[in-house]
């Protein structure tokens, strides 16, 4: 099988990891293949936010759980890095555009040993004051909302094994 058929086969959600930081070379490969995803007309609308400062993190989990109505829980697992996929709301396929870089980036992380999990309430976490102020202190005024957060880190434990694709899944028109 295909190299890269196998790894979007067999890539899983990682929802346990450890504390150990992924290494900044091996992180900038995963942003690089995010930044490499297709968009709409090639507008480029998303954006990525790198997060790898434990307290600024921390302050995102706080308020996911908040938004979630979830307080006292990680909802990020305890990954050491998240990647916040935002898009410029003015652009028509802003959200797919968004969805595609975050399938390139759990696709990218799997194939180099990192876990990775799709994370909502980035669009809600964006629009609270704090989450304005934080896209404000990195000097993006523009209109973004966000897309979903990507979860890295070495899983702590087995990844899970696939689950049986459902009937009818595809058809063929020949």
């Amino acid at each position: 099988m295909n190299n890269v058929i196998e790894n979007i086969i067999t890539r899983r959600s990682v929802r346990k990891y450890k504390s150990d930081m992924i290494p900044k070379n091996i992180l900038e490969e995963i942003v690089k293949a995010g930044m490499y995803a297709p968009t709409g007309m090639n507008m480029q609308s998303p954006i990525i936010i790198a997060v790898t400062n434990k307290e600024v993190r921390d302050n995102l989990s706080k308020l996911n759980a908040k938004i979630m109505g979830k307080e006292g829980i990680d909802p990020f697992y305890g990954a050491p890095v998240v990647l916040i996929v935002l898009v410029d709301k003015n652009c028509a396929t802003s959200v797919y555009d968004g969805s595609l870089v975050m399938g390139n980036l759990m696709n990218a992380a799997h194939s180099l040993g990192i876990g990775s999990c799709w994370i909502h309430r980035a669009k809600e976490e964006f629009e609270t004051e704090e989450g304005k102020d934080l896209l404000k202190s990195l000097g993006i005024e523009e209109n973004y909302e966000g897309v979903g957060h990507c979860i890295l880190g070495y899983a702590d434990g087995e990844e899970p094994q696939a689950k049986p694709r459902k009937e009818k899944y595809v058809y063929y028109l020949d």
